[in-house]
């Protein structure tokens, strides 16, 4: 087993960045996921991918610093539902699949995507 953060056994920031190009089209072209971009202009999309990379490099253990709201601040009022939590599960899975993730690191990175529910459906 690697004493590496999960940062550097996903590749780095180059392959989170990869992996958050491939997810949000995914999520933001889901007909049931998709309202959640409805009416954002480019410029938020483009700081909230960026707040996105910040945070998954950041809690994986890399060098980022997240910038951003708490995941329960940055969630509260969206209504994310558990039929939206598990279409959102769908694309990560696809998208982790997509770049040949190993189990083991698929696993963190799912339990960590976990760790986090409570703090996003409401």
């Amino acid at each position: 087993m690697s004493d590496k953060p999960l940062y550097e056994r996903l590749g780095g920031h180059d392959a989170i960045v990869a992996v958050a190009n491939d997810l949000l089209p995914r999520l933001q072209s889901d007909p049931q996921l998709g309202r959640f971009w409805q009416h954002r202009g480019t410029d938020g999309m483009a700081r909230e991918k960026q707040l996105l990379i910040d945070f998954l490099c950041a809690s994986s253990g890399g060098p980022l610093y997240y910038r951003g709201r708490d995941m329960l601040t940055t969630h509260r009022g969206m209504r994310i539902s558990e039929g939206d939590w598990n279409a959102f599960l769908g694309h990560a899975a696809a998208t982790l699949a997509k770049f040949d993730v190993p189990e083991r690191e698929r696993n963190d990175v799912v339990a960590f995507v976990q760790s986090l529910k409570d703090q996003i459906v409401e």
